[in-house]
């Protein structure tokens, strides 16, 4: 990434970081969408199976700081 893209993303993340949480999701969802090409495909069903393994107790979440250890941050 060249530097002045760097920059103009540091802004973008400087402004994004004042908007509601609602215009943040909003903003997300528009640049998730706008990607071409996805690696990954949630359907409806996925979804109702992995809410039924959390709420059986078959599973467990993860807390947010166990989440970022796991991606190494």
């Amino acid at each position: 990434m060249q530097t002045y893209k760097m920059t103009e993303v540091a802004q973008l993340r400087e402004a994004v970081s004042h908007l509601s949480p609602p215009d943040r999701a909003d903003l997300a969802d528009f640049i998730l969408n706008s990607l071409d090409e996805t690696h990954y495909e949630i359907d409806d069903e996925e979804v109702m199976k992995r809410c039924e393994e959390l709420n059986s107790g078959e599973v467990r979440g993860l807390t947010l700081n166990e989440f970022r250890n796991a991606c190494g941050r």
